[in-house]
């Protein structure tokens, strides 16, 4: 597809058709770089811990946070002074 470049205020930008941004799962924010001779534009990638502070409030509000495996020592604990 071929396209002009605009001027938008002080700088210039390229319309994206919204079919486009759909096929792409394009939103609201995007990761733009160059590469080479070509722009490239993705998904931003997720932080990496994104949603878990979240998560682990409404997991404690549940009453749900039992542990999975249960208390167990490891080997050499009973060497330890506590």
């Amino acid at each position: 597809m071929k396209t002009t470049i605009r001027r938008m205020g002080n700088s210039h930008g390229v319309l994206i058709p919204k079919p486009i941004l759909a096929q792409l799962g394009l939103e609201d924010e995007v990761d733009m770089q160059v590469e080479g001779d070509a722009l490239v534009i993705r998904r931003p990638q997720k932080k990496a811990r994104a949603g878990w502070a979240e998560a682990s409030r409404s997991l404690a509000a549940s009453q749900a946070d039992a542990l999975v495996m249960g208390e167990f020592p490891n080997a050499g604990d009973s060497e330890f002074e506590w």
